[in-house]
């Protein structure tokens, strides 16, 4: 499964940030994921209007970052 993964950083406190994700329920190709993001990420920035999106990319949603 491939996912839409994103930093989103609050407005006001713009250090304050977390991980988030948005798993595809389909099955889609890294492609599709890369030309739905944007529209996706508006969507959510939306209903998230205290938050705003600092970094994304599309992943294998088993691909979790590695800590050193």
């Amino acid at each position: 499964m491939i996912e839409l993964f994103f930093i989103a950083c609050l407005q006001t406190a713009p250090t304050a940030c977390e991980e988030r994700s948005i798993g595809y329920i389909e099955n889609v190709s890294m492609m599709e994921c890369l030309a739905q993001a944007q529209p996706q990420l508006a969507a959510w920035t939306e209903a998230h209007p205290n938050l705003r999106v600092a970094r994304w990319s599309c992943r294998f949603a088993d691909q979790k970052p590695q800590e050193a």
